[in-house]
């Protein structure tokens, strides 16, 4: 098959150095795919018919990363390559590992234990593509296919049917229908699957150009398992004036609207922002009242959206620092900004000027995916409320106690006692510079001190 792909000068060093001692050896798998596509592969991984033993022999530095499958990292200067053995699995017993694995010298075997027929592909110079499943054909037709039967793929390993998804919505592909059937056969089986590893796909499919196919994940039962408050996102209608889908449909909209902004951003805070743009209705469900004219209403829905995002992300073991940042960003999503200067500075004060950027940009995506009913008035007075806090934040006007112009220890040196008044007085300083800015001066805030608590 004539493909040409351009292989990085240390890829086709390990490889030429592995036919140099008489043994095949292929980039394989995600690399392919994406080299096909036009895509910058992340890594580059490469498979050969020698040993992991004999591999260790060519090359002067290797790592055993994962050994007892056939794997060892080859490093080249600083940089390291997984350079795995052909291989055939054994049972999956738990449905997740192999019982155990046997080396082989055919490649077409090795290709036959590979998930989907896009990751069965393999690649030199001197043998060019090698696709023996059609996986060229299926990037062209833009499908997800199962290498062999679907049942057999996802039985040895449930996150497959995640995963499924998850490259659906990174590539803008469909699902093949064989496989979509065994999925909604088998979707209950990904309860064996760890947190961690279900986390890192759905990070990916939220992250991922087509964020909608969770909306696929959740007609083929994987959210049921994974993610079951989607599922109860989908089913609370909002009759209000101020929406026009449920309550999964807006946040999925709201989402999609996120990622308007993603060029540029740092990697971890795009994930943060898609996290609190699905979640950040999450409390409707259980806050949902309905009044008289049939209208519906979810009084203090950010706070319980905030109590339930905590627990979905600790389920999902994220890190804390994530859960922190998406939990306040759900928490003040529906906050309402005044555009006079005092109150914004006492706003930019509670939130933290740090999280403000990210609350604008989740509040214009959570508008845009509202009805039409006022979206022109709610968006100017967004657009207000930025400049406004843009202006006060270059004026370096006071929000922070760190920008006080005296602390504790001033105080204490001017006669306050040192105890749990020592923080009521800055915090009462603080307020009372937010309201008059201009007076954050050491001498007038010292005297503003000593009048009021009678020093």
């Amino acid at each position: 098959m004539c493909v040409h792909i351009e292989i990085p000068k240390r890829v086709d060093y390990i490889l030429k150095e592995l036919q140099k001692h008489g043994y095949e050896g292929y980039a394989v798998g995600g690399c392919v795919r994406d080299a096909i596509l036009g895509r910058e592969p992340e890594d580059w991984d490469i498979t050969t018919s020698a040993t992991p033993e004999q591999v260790k022999q060519i090359f002067p530095r290797t790592i055993d990363t994962g050994i007892q499958h056939g794997t060892v990292t080859v490093m080249i200067n600083k940089e390291g390559f997984e350079v795995t053995t052909y291989r055939i699995d054994g049972n999956y017993v738990d449905g997740r590992h192999p019982e155990n694995v046997e080396f082989t010298s055919d490649l077409i075997e090795d290709l036959k234990r590979r998930d989907f027929t896009i990751n069965a592909m393999a690649y030199n110079k001197e043998q060019g593509l090698v696709d023996a499943f059609d996986g060229k054909g299926d990037l062209e037709r833009g499908v997800i296919r199962c290498v062999g039967a679907p049942r057999e793929r996802f039985s040895e390993d449930a996150l497959r049917m995640l995963r499924a998804v998850r490259f659906a919505g990174q590539l803008g592909f469909e699902i093949d229908q064989e496989t979509k059937k065994a999925i909604m056969d088998l979707a209950p089986t990904l309860e064996k699957i760890s947190a961690e590893r279900i986390r890192v796909e759905l990070d990916k499919l939220l992250c991922s150009k087509k964020p909608e196919h969770l909306l696929t994940a959740n007609e083929l039962g994987i959210t049921k398992v994974v993610l079951p408050e989607f599922d109860i996102m989908l089913k609370t209608s909002q009759n209000h004036p101020h929406h026009q889908y449920n309550v999964g449909i807006h946040c999925l909209q709201a989402l999609k609207n996120v990622h308007n902004y993603k060029k540029d951003m740092d990697k971890r805070i795009f994930s943060i922002l898609c996290w609190t743009a699905l979640l950040h209705d999450v409390g409707k469900p259980d806050t949902k009242t309905v009044d008289e004219e049939g209208i519906e209403h979810f009084y203090n829905h950010a706070q319980k959206s905030r109590e339930l995002t905590k627990k979905i992300l600790k389920r999902l073991r994220w890190d804390n620092y994530t859960i922190d940042t998406v939990c306040h960003l759900v928490q003040y999503h529906d906050v309402t900004f005044s555009l006079k200067e005092n109150k914004m500075r006492k706003k930019m004060s509670e939130i933290g000027v740090e999280y403000m950027p990210y609350v604008f940009l989740i509040k214009e995506a959570d508008i845009l995916a509202q009805s039409d009913y006022m979206k022109v008035e709610k968006l100017e007075n967004l657009k207000a409320g930025k400049q406004l806090f843009e202006q006060i934040k270059n004026s370096g006007d006071c929000v922070t106690l760190k920008q006080l112009a005296v602390n504790g220890k001033l105080l204490q040196e001017h006669g306050f006692e040192k105890g749990k008044l020592l923080g009521v007085i800055l915090h009462d300083l603080l307020e009372y510079v937010m309201e008059n800015p201009k007076e954050n001066q050491e001498d007038i805030l010292l005297d503003y001190a000593k009048k009021k608590y009678q020093l």
